[in-house]
Order: C-alpha cells, then sequence, then structure tokens
C-alpha cells in the first residue's frame, strides 16, 4: 500500500494530500475552506456566483463577484485562525496544538474559464492574496499571465491526457513555465464534467473504470515527465469518486500525489450549503444520482427532484440574465442554470439543481471537518 505524504504546492505544504472541491454556488464559501485549511488540507472557495446574496447582484452580478471573492477569503483566514486558536486555548500544553496554531493554511479558488470575465476574476483573486487557483471548465490558457508577478499558484484541471498534454505544452511556448499544481477530474465527480454525455454513460462497469485508471496513469507520468524536464516536482491530485481515506489509497497507487474531495464535504456541519441541501444528500439513494445536460454545454451529475422532472418537460422560463458563464445562451437556454443553483444554496430544494458526485448516496449523516481528516492523520 502507497503511503499517503503530504502534500507540497511549491513552497505550500499542506500536512493533510486533500484538496476540498470548490463547489458552486454558494456551497463551498469562506466556512468550509477556513475549517479545511484549518485541519490541514486545501481549502477552496467556488467563485462561482460568489455575492449572490448581495443586494446589488441583481443588478451588477459581475461586479459584485469580484467584491465577493476578496470578502470570502479574508473571511476564510479569519475562521481558518480562529479554529486554530480554539484548538491552542482548548489543550495549551499538547504539542499536537502547538504545531496546528502555528501552521498556515493553504486558501484557494476554484474559478471556471468559461466564467464571464474571467481574466478578472483571476485578478481580484490575486489581488486579495489567494494561496491557489484552480481553473476548469475549459483550457485556462491565459492563467500564467493573468498571476503573473505573484506568489498565487496555479492549478489547471484536465480530464484527459490530450488536454494535459496541450496546456503544458502552450504553457512553456507562451510562458516558459508549468503548473504548480494538476488536478485530474474523472467521470464520477460532481457538477459539470469535461466529458461527453455519452461518455459518461457506465463509467461504473469495471472495464470502464479499469480504463481511466490508465488515463490517469498516463496523465501523471507526463506531468511527472515534463517537471523532471525542468527540475521541477509537479504535484498531481485526482479527483471524482474519492470519498474516503481507502480511496485516496487507491488514488495513490495510481501516481497521484493527494486527492480532490467534493461530494463527502457538502454534509459537514461547517459546509456554507443549507441544511436542506445536506439532507437531500443524506436521503440520496444511488438511483436518484442522474446525469443531466446543463444549459452551459456541458454535462453534469445532479440528484433527481422535481426541478429536473419539470425541466425535462419543456423550458422553464427565466428572466433577466445573471451573467454566469460565455456559453449559455440565455435566449435557448431550458432554464437558467444560475436561478437553479442559487436556489438551491438558499435551500429552494424543489426548485434547485443539486450537483453531487456518485459517492452522494454514501452519505448517512452530517460531520466535521475535523473527523473526516482526521482518517488522514
Amino acid at each position: 500500500m502507497v503511503q499517503l505524504q503530504p502534500l507540497k504546492i511549491g513552497e505550500l505544504t499542506a500536512r493533510i494530500p486533500v484538496i476540498q472541491g470548490g463547489m458552486g454556488v454558494g456551497i463551498s464559501l469562506a466556512g468550509l475552506a477556513g475549517a479545511v485549511a484549518a485541519e490541514g488540507g486545501v481549502g477552496i472557495i467556488s467563485t462561482a456566483q460568489i455575492g449572490f446574496r448581495e443586494p446589488t447582484f441583481d443588478e451588477d452580478p459581475i461586479g459584485t463577484n469580484l467584491r465577493a471573492i476578496g470578502t470570502e477569503i479574508k473571511k476564510a483566514r479569519q475562521i481558518e485562525q480562529n479554529i486554530r486558536r480554539r484548538y491552542l486555548e482548548k489543550e495549551p500544553q499538547s504539542a499536537e496544538c502547538k504545531k496546528k496554531a502555528s501552521e498556515r493554511g493553504i486558501i484557494g479558488v476554484n474559478i471556471m474559464v468559461a466564467t464571464r470575465k474571467y481574466e478578472e476574476y483571476v485578478k481580484a483573486a490575486v489581488a486579495a492574496g489567494v494561496d491557489l487557483i484552480i481553473s476548469g471548465a475549459g483550457l485556462p490558457m491565459s492563467l500564467p499571465e493573468l498571476v503573473k508577478g505573484s506568489k498565487t499558484k496555479i492549478a489547471p484541471i484536465v480530464s484527459s491526457l490530450k488536454s494535459a498534454q496541450v496546456i503544458l505544452r502552450y504553457w512553456l511556448k507562451k510562458y516558459d513555465r508549468l503548473p504548480d499544481l494538476v488536478v485530474i477530474e474523472g467521470p464520477k465527480a460532481g457538477g459539470h464534467l469535461g466529458f461527453s454525455y455519452e461518455e459518461l454513460q457506465g463509467i461504473e462497469e469495471p472495464e470502464a473504470e479499469h480504463a481511466y485508471e490508465q488515463e490517469i496513469r498516463s496523465i501523471v507520468e507526463h506531468v511527472k515527465s515534463c517537471g523532471r524536464a525542468r527540475q521541477q516536482d509537479i504535484p498531481v491530485v485526482a479527483a471524482g469518486g474519492v470519498y474516503t481515506r481507502a480511496d485516496a489509497e487507491h488514488m495513490a497507487e495510481l501516481g497521484a500525489d493527494g486527492v480532490q474531495m467534493g461530494t463527502r464535504f457538502v454534509t459537514t456541519y461547517e459546509c456554507d450549503a443549507p441544511d436542506v441541501y445536506k439532507q437531500a444528500y443524506i436521503q440520496a439513494t444511488k438511483d436518484d444520482i442522474t446525469l443531466v445536460k446543463s444549459p452551459v454545454g456541458m454535462p453534469g451529475r445532479a440528484i433527481r427532484n422535481a426541478f429536473l422532472e419539470r425541466a425535462a418537460q419543456g423550458q422553464i422560463p427565466h428572466e433577466k440574465c445573471h451573467l454566469c458563464v460565455s456559453t449559455c445562451k440565455p435566449t435557448e437556454t431550458p432554464y437558467c442554470i444560475t436561478d437553479a443553483l442559487v436556489n438551491a444554496a438558499k435551500g429552494d430544494i424543489d426548485n434547485a439543481l443539486l450537483f453531487c458526485g456518485t459517492n452522494a448516496c454514501r452519505a448517512t449523516k452530517l460531520e466535521t471537518v475535523h473527523d473526516i481528516l482526521r482518517e488522514w492523520t
């Protein structure tokens, strides 16, 4: 069995090699990210319509989101520090608590390439001093230029060897640099996915699982080979279908340096989602998890509910465009993805799109971030 090691991202180190997935809208904000960072993992804030609760959101969604990015990053840092301080106050003589209190956690953001004004979102996160930017839902070709001169680390999300090859080759040629981290997001992940709808069907069959495991090995080898050529160790993290330490150890056997995990963190007390959203995960069965064709042009995975049943019958009327992603065509979309995800974040479950990974049906109770990450210690 492969021994799990701390995750090193340049000069940053996560004691526990777990990145909490960025889940939007409003599912992973400062509360969850700060708690994960405090426990030694990497906390990630989703910037997708991050300012949806602000009074100016409807009239100025992009400007509101850009301001909210800095606010949430600052809040996550404070939450992390408060948790560490409580550890020390509780056990002032404990060497472990002293060590935790002295650590500085890693706070990152997830920014979709398909986001309208993507460059401005990246610059706002950099200006706020974020440690790490993870970027997918498209190929983040311009990301190195956008963080130039900062200490912010960058990580593209890839789902295939081909996409990894394209990004690394382009970054080397255009910017003379490589990623600080690469995230491989597999077909069992939640939310929007980098696969065709047809590719995702039958993905849990043994033959399909084995084939994608070979893809993971190929991506890891390519990334590591590119890094070795530049005397750089580029960590590779695997996402999709990871729920326990045993799952993480399996990914390590495939060559991954760590894992990204989203679904498991939804049913934590610290998660920013409303309780009714968390209960939808806890009550979900395997048959309740289904593939959906998102209005933004990518397939996704979600929990079957009344909203999806209505969407299958025809277009759900929507009003003003919220300027979320560049791939959406408001006049043609079957429903507004922002409205559906904001409803989920506000607890209006019957009118919501409930994104999830294949493991949502494994959730049986609420737990703490501390209890989850204790499995890795």
